[in-house]
């Protein structure tokens, strides 16, 4: 197989596919959404079948239950599915928005308005609700995608990238808005983030090697969807029950994703640290915890450096005791990959000061960290959730697909 070739042809595609479909109507684009969601239903059984043969193949190259998690689709998975695409629906069109309109001083007419992109492409390990996610979403907002997924999810996102397809050249749009990369060599992606006379932009969302090979190869701009190192520290004010129904969903709810937590941080005069330690245990989190906590709870292992840095996405936790807010926010600074931060308290100067000396893409104040999450932002899905400063931050969404043309309107003006 010729890969430059392969590749230049997914690239031409859908850049052709960008301009065919960039005025659609949203009326137009909705009902084309509404169908899709409706066939995901319908097609429910097959999608299952093909996800087993990506679950049997997991279970024979030993992937981890975390990884598994990830990968399965089922009855309730599918239904959520279709339910963002909906939500997706509902959501008003970004495009056309104006976001600036002036007459200047010299009587011309400026416009600014949201335009879409153009060609994304999206990189993306293990979880095949993210196929659906980013077509939908660059779909809705008038933009081409090319979707990358891994070749652990390869049946799975085979088939709901083809049911997508299917509704466009029903409807006689083209299929190459949504371009599925069918070939799981690794010589195909190098190829791709080398084309960026057609793609405006890759998202990478994964393992750390993959946001580190794609951002040394790509010559477009790359929107990172890094590692999620989560922190959440318990105050000394923190009340009980709140901090464990708080602790054990952030942590056990769903602890093979990105906003789920990986260290806890807990003030040295919080009066239930053991309560909150055998709680986690009994819900079969594996505690690793430093000296201080260590001798209060010696069954459990010693927390590292290296333990403190990495995303675990399964049912370890790292547990440190902190003197005061300034040791946590100095802990979780050190640590951070810049994605979920929590506080729970009930000292509004703390608050105050947890939020103005951290700098992670989100916040949080007594509630879990699961709220990361572009569906509970009422965005409806998201691409990713972007650890990195420039044109997203945190959950990108509709809005973020799009960026700005100017329009100015003169009556022969000329520049003096």
């Amino acid at each position: 197989m010729n890969w430059k070739d392969y590749c230049m042809d997914i690239a031409k595609r859908a850049y052709i596919s960008k301009r065919l479909i960039k005025n659609l109507s949203s009326n137009t684009k909705n009902k084309i959404l509404l169908e899709l969601a409706d066939e995901i239903i319908k097609q429910k059984d097959s999608i299952i079948s093909e996800n087993a043969k990506d679950l049997e193949e997991g279970k024979k190259t030993n992937l981890s239950s975390s990884f598994m998690d990830r990968l399965l689709l089922n009855d309730k998975r599918i239904e959520g599915m279709a339910k963002s695409i909906r939500d997706i629906v509902s959501l008003p069109d970004p495009i056309g928005e104006v976001t600036r309109g002036v007459t200047l001083s010299n009587g011309l007419e400026l416009i600014t308005k949201k335009v879409p992109i153009g060609v994304l492409m999206v990189i993306y390990e293990s979880r095949p609700n993210v196929t659906l996610d980013v077509s939908t979403l660059c779909f809705k907002s008038g933009n081409a995608c090319i979707l990358r997924g891994g070749k652990e999810a390869i049946h799975s996102n085979k088939i709901l990238a083809s049911i997508f397809k299917e509704i466009l050249l029903k409807n006689h749009l083209p299929q190459d808005a949504v371009v599925f990369v069918d070939e799981t060599d690794r010589e195909v992606m190098s190829e791709l983030l080398q084309l960026d006379q057609y793609i405006d932009i890759v998202v990478p969302r994964g393992g750390e090697g993959l946001i580190k090979t794609v951002s040394s190869q790509a010559r477009m701009p790359v929107v990172k969807h890094d590692k999620g190192v989560v922190n959440l520290f318990v105050d000394e004010s923190a009340d009980l029950e709140n901090t464990l129904n708080i602790v054990l969903n952030s942590k056990v709810q769903r602890p093979s994703v990105c906003n789920a937590l990986e260290n806890l941080l807990i003030h040295a005069k919080y009066p239930y640290k053991e309560n909150l330690l055998m709680e986690l245990e009994k819900n079969l989190v594996e505690l690793f915890l430093d000296p201080v906590l260590l001798k209060l709870h010696p069954k459990a292992k010693e927390a590292t450096e290296e333990l403190y840095a990495m995303e675990f996405t399964d049912l370890r936790l790292c547990c440190a005791q902190v003197e005061n807010i300034d040791e946590a926010i100095e802990f979780i600074n050190r640590y951070t990959s810049g994605h979920t931060e929590c506080i729970l308290t009930n000292n509004l100067d703390n608050i105050d000061k947890f939020k103005s000396e951290i700098d992670s893409a989100g916040i949080f104040v007594n509630c879990s960290t699961r709220f990361h999450d572009g569906g509970e932002f009422g965005l409806g899905a998201e691409v990713g959730i972007s650890t990195g400063k420039l044109h997203v931050r945190g959950p990108m969404g509709l809005e973020h697909l799009t960026t700005t043309t100017s329009y100015l309107m003169g009556k022969g003006h000329v520049r003096t």
